[in-house]
């Protein structure tokens, strides 16, 4: 089996956030970055379905340079190969941008199953994995906390608010998967010594068939427009309790219209 995996590297999780006044977008050069922790949980779980029926699982990134580290984390923990997107011209690309080049790169060989996180760490969209599938024409399965895959039928405990409902899906498909869904390994001396030595391909925009004005700011449909603090919270009533103090506390549940 083929398993592709989609994972962002994210700025480290000791790193204060930084927005950028000029472009409005996070500072992500000049800082430490990692695997984000929704793509290891993706990793570990194809992972696990390698081991069970064999075949590969290959990493796919965008970013600039400095996320190669993280890249090495998920060639670390067993990944097979790994894809990373570089391209001065990809910065500043919306969502949809995005989901263009990794469904461009992905499709440059056979897969059978994508496996995403539900969402990104820092950004918290959730939008790319659907335009993924819907680009590459396979049916996305979302949320799911518990999967398993036999012969070509997908199968999957979709995470909801009763419960879990089970969803099927006949392979290629692409499934996101809960932060709970596992507890990715920790990567051992032997395999990131292996990751050394494995293949990180690298595209760029040209080499997916994207155009200028399709990526990067210049082809982004959503904007930021402002970015600032949210209002600062109003000092609440400190309430004295002088034998009246349940009395006072109704009241303001009352008016409050809690009661």
């Amino acid at each position: 089996m083929d398993i592709v995996v989609c994972g962002k590297i994210i700025p480290a999780s000791t790193v204060t956030i930084e927005i950028d006044p000029a472009t409005k977008r996070m500072i992500r050069k000049g800082v430490a970055h990692e695997l984000d922790p929704a793509a290891a949980s993706a990793v570990e779980e194809a992972l696990r379905l390698m081991e069970q029926v064999g075949g590969t699982v290959t990493l796919v990134t965008m970013g600039f340079n400095e996320i190669t580290i993280g890249v090495r984390t998920a060639l670390a923990m067993g990944a097979t190969s790994a894809v990373h997107i570089f391209d001065d011209a990809l910065a500043g690309s919306d969502t949809l941008a995005t989901a263009k080049a990794l469904a461009a790169a992905i499709g440059k060989k056979p897969f059978d199953l994508i496996i995403c996180g539900t969402e990104s760490s820092d950004s918290y969209s959730g939008i790319v994995p659907g335009q993924i599938a819907r680009l590459l024409g396979v049916p996305p399965v979302t949320f799911a906390n518990e999967m398993s895959v036999e012969g070509n039928t997908l199968t999957v405990k979709r995470q909801s608010e009763s419960g879990y409902d089970v969803v099927e899906a006949d392979l290629p498909a692409l499934v996101t998967v809960t932060s709970g869904i596992n507890e990715p390994r920790y990567p051992q001396l032997k395999g990131i010594m292996a990751a050394k030595r494995k293949e990180i391909v690298q595209y760029t925009a040209a080499d997916l068939g994207l155009a200028a004005g399709d990526v990067g700011e210049a082809g982004a449909r959503e904007k930021v427009l402002e970015v600032g603090r949210p209002a600062q919270r109003e000092a609440g009533e400190v309430v004295e309790d002088d034998g009246d103090g349940g009395k006072r506390i109704a009241g303001f549940l009352a008016e409050a219209k809690v009661l």
